[in-house]
């Protein structure tokens, strides 16, 4: 079937290719004319803008987004709404708070567009191994849209979550969960790095695949790490977030469910970003103030 795809970053521009692998008809936009000019070479039609790209594909269209969370994926999706037909679908695949995706579902049926929150969880693997698919929408968008579903989840990779915002939730939900799995891995291996052993690190992570119950693909993953920087040289450690482990932390609060795992995993990733602790220098005062504790110096 024919697609519109915008937005040919890291994931977007291996989706496309994915697509085209399966037989469908892509439709591509980016600002970034040369992330255009790649996918044009594997196959798919240039739009040289959003109403191009609109009017390049056929009644009824079926345009994926993915784009930035936020004013991004709120801009792209107004300009597409002008310039759409009643009866054609967007799909947000990017990052977006399953409560802006409900706003969106809401706003685009009054205009008799369908809209699907699509969960997407992947990264640059997915173009070989598929991308795991957390959907959101009515059953007659979905059911429009599955065959583009079928072609970018591997086996069992795709799930009719719920209604629109459902999708987005889940793979929320699904990033907490990573928050915390990361943070654990992180840890461990600087216990381990840090003891009086003079411990293989690199063949820890490799030992663990086999037969261990922390085996996992995050753990095939830090075995390659290893074995592309073994001392991980260059490598700060600031950790960055999207946005989904602080909408998992605020969920969880709102439902009353203790999360401490994920909570204590984020606030990490703060801490990371900080060069100099500034409640740390409070807790110093303190205690050379009450004990007499010694301060070190800047």
């Amino acid at each position: 079937m024919q697609v519109g795809m915008i937005g040919l970053g890291r994931m977007g521009g291996n989706m496309v290719e994915r697509l085209i692998r399966h037989g469908h008809q892509v439709v591509a936009y980016d600002r970034d004319s040369e992330a255009v000019a790649r996918v044009q070479k594997l196959g798919a039609t240039p739009a040289s803008s959003l109403e191009s790209l609109v009017s390049e594909m056929s009644a009824p269209r079926v345009i994926w987004v993915m784009v930035p969370a936020g004013e991004a994926t709120e801009s792209t999706i107004a300009t597409l709404a002008s310039a759409m037909d009643p009866g054609d679908l967007i799909i947000d695949g990017g990052n977006s708070n399953f409560r802006d995706g409900m706003r969106r579902g809401q706003e685009l049926a009054e205009r008799h567009l369908g809209f699907i929150d699509a969960g997407t969880s992947g990264g640059v693997w997915g173009l070989e191994n598929g991308y795991c698919l957390m959907v959101g929408g009515t059953e007659e968008s979905v059911a429009k849209a599955l065959p583009i579903f079928t072609a970018l989840a591997p086996k069992g990779g795709f799930l009719h979550a719920g209604p629109v915002g459902s999708g987005h939730f889940v793979k929320m939900v699904h990033n907490g969960i990573e928050y915390g799995l990361l943070a654990a891995y992180g840890e461990g291996f600087e216990i381990l790095k840090e003891s009086e052993f003079p411990l293989d690190l690199p063949a820890i992570s490799e030992l663990w695949r086999h037969g261990s119950v922390v085996r996992s693909w995050l753990l095939d993953l830090l075995t390659d790490a290893y074995a592309k920087n073994p001392e991980f040289k260059g490598i700060r450690g600031f950790v960055e977030d999207s946005g989904e482990g602080r909408w998992t932390v605020a969920e969880a609060i709102a439902e009353n469910v203790p999360a401490p795992v994920i909570t204590l995993s984020l606030l990490s990733r703060l801490a990371s970003r900080q060069d100099e602790s500034y409640s740390a220098k409070v807790i110093s005062a303190l205690r050379n103030e009450f004990g007499g504790h010694p301060i070190k110096p800047e």
